[in-house]
């Protein structure tokens, strides 16, 4: 284990001959002195990456240890990723490396492995990111007794939406909260994921959800219904409540898909039964809404064409405002829940890319 008096001196130096020290990236020279101090060094040169879904990422971690309390070889180390739980009580294991040995967990099984771009490089690729892939990681190496860590954060690029079903608001305990949003193509949010959305404009005055069990809102126009006029703006928090018997709405956070999205043209309207089949007619099948607010979000969708969901909610994206086409902000514009039996709407629908 470290000693508790801690003494590193790291120098950056350029030089001919290295033969006496540990380098990495040709130029860079790590000196380790040993003598009542640490051994093992680890170090993440970002704290944060970004990447989105279906992108592959690289998370950076390097390690420096002094050759001459371990010895040259280095088949001893052991390289442990794990991914950090939002409320830092757990770990999840991800990916172990000792020598010629490796092993994969869970979800991560078939899209991990160690970047290996030198000696030291304990840095981990993950590729086809999903959206439950967004989080904290940390990158462990244990040598002997031994041991450091490195924490780095991945971030996607996405859009957080509220979210509540056809029964109405203040609906979902926290199961079904996690749940709905898996329904419509995306995961529930983080606080930070809502916080930079607060900090983009969203402006929601009903609670909902977050995914460390903690129950907010954004306000960016303080008013008397949310929180008071003379308030500041900011995400208000209610504290964290019963999962089970507590009722809220939901914050859900989505990302780039792989695939069109568009509305269908028909020549009449439909009812709900009746888009869902034009869908699947069409090849497709009817989008979900974390799919139009990707499209709105990401790639600017434009329609002012109000269409059916799968979630039997009518909704139509609006990223240019205009009169009679939502003409004070860009939004996804929401017209409720009608009767499946209306037959006063279009459709929109999602056709994945194999």
């Amino acid at each position: 284990m470290k000693s508790l008096l801690l003494l590193v001196l790291i120098s950056i130096c350029w030089a001919d001959h290295l033969s006496d020290n540990y380098t990495l990236d040709h130029d860079r020279v790590i000196h380790l002195q040993a003598e009542n101090g640490p051994r093992l060094l680890v170090e993440a040169e970002q704290a944060k990456v970004f990447s989105h879904r279906g992108g592959n990422v690289t998370l950076p971690c390097k390690f420096y240890r002094d050759p001459t309390a371990f010895g040259s070889g280095i088949h001893k180390i052991r390289i442990k990723w794990t991914k950090l739980t939002s409320d830092y009580l757990k770990e999840v294991d991800v990916f172990v490396s000792m020598g010629y040995h490796k092993k994969t967990y869970g979800g991560y099984q078939g899209r991990v492995f160690l970047k290996g771009g030198s000696d030291n490089d304990a840095s981990l690729v993950i590729t086809d990111l999903t959206l439950e892939d967004y989080g904290r990681y940390k990158c462990e190496v244990i040598e002997g007794l031994e041991d450091d860590t490195a924490v780095v954060a991945l971030d996607l690029q996405g859009v957080v939406f509220p979210y509540f079903p056809r029964l109405g608001r203040y609906n979902l305990n926290f199961h079904e909260a996690q749940q709905a949003c898996l329904d419509q193509d995306a995961v529930i949010a983080s606080f930070d994921q809502l916080y930079d959305a607060w900090r983009g404009g969203l402006d929601w005055c009903n609670a909902g959800w977050l995914s460390d069990g903690s129950v907010q809102y954004p306000i960016t126009k303080p008013r008397e219904p949310c929180g008071g006029q003379n308030t500041v703006p900011g995400v208000r928090n209610y504290g964290f409540w019963d999962k089970d018997k507590s009722r809220y709405d939901v914050f859900c956070f989505t990302s780039n898909f792989n695939g069109r999205f568009y509305y269908l043209i028909h020549p009449t309207k439909l009812t709900y039964d009746e888009a869902v089949q034009a869908c699947l007619n069409d090849g497709a099948q009817i989008a979900k809404v974390g799919q139009i607010f990707a499209a709105w979000k990401l790639l600017g969708y434009d329609r002012c064409d109000a269409g059916w969901l799968a979630d039997g909610s009518v909704r139509y994206p609006i990223s240019r405002p205009r009169r009679r086409c939502s003409p004070t902000e860009a939004a996804v514009r929401f017209a409720g829940f009608p009767d499946k039996k209306h037959k006063l709407y279009g459709v929109y629908c999602f056709r994945a890319y194999n």
